[in-house]
């Protein structure tokens, strides 16, 4: 079943349910999916391939991470909570992130390839690195075990 299939059938039951956080999550990536082909220039009715589609359930929930860190620093906890609770929805429909223990090696052989043995080649290395991850790893991490290995 496609990622835009399942959001679709999970909304339904989650109305069926009566979880109105779940059903106003759904929607908003339901309608972040239908932006985005409109940004692309195609019809509402076109369906986005898995790819496309994971791509705009990630924004949308570095969009919650972003605003958990937002209201947080804002002395809004409970704004920060909502927000924490639609992240974790959002996170079911993504595949598991790398953690730094399996970034690490991944970094070293990139700095190893590209020669990199300071802060100079930074951007070269960190994006390398987010191309080989995939996507599979947060750019926060990967920045941490990079400035961890240069410094």
């Amino acid at each position: 079943m496609k990622i835009t299939e399942q959001i679709k059938s999970d909304m339904k039951d989650a109305m069926r349910a009566k979880e109105p956080v779940k059903v106003m999550t759904l929607r908003s990536i339901m309608s972040a999916f239908t932006n985005e082909l409109v940004a692309s220039k195609r019809t509402p009715q076109d369906e986005l391939s898995d790819d496309e589609a994971m791509a705009v359930i990630k924004r949308e929930g570095k969009k919650r991470k972003d605003s958990i860190t937002q209201y947080t620093d804002g002395g809004r906890p409970e704004l920060a909570a909502d927000e924490q609770v639609e992240l974790e929805i959002i996170e079911k429909y993504l595949p598991a992130m790398m953690t730094v223990e399996q970034i690490k090696p991944i970094v070293e052989s990139k700095m190893a390839e590209l020669g990199v043995t300071d802060k100079s080649g930074m951007g070269q290395l960190m994006g390398a690195v987010m191309k080989e991850t995939g996507g599979m790893a947060d750019g926060n991490d990967v920045k941490e075990v990079i400035n961890g290995l240069l410094s």
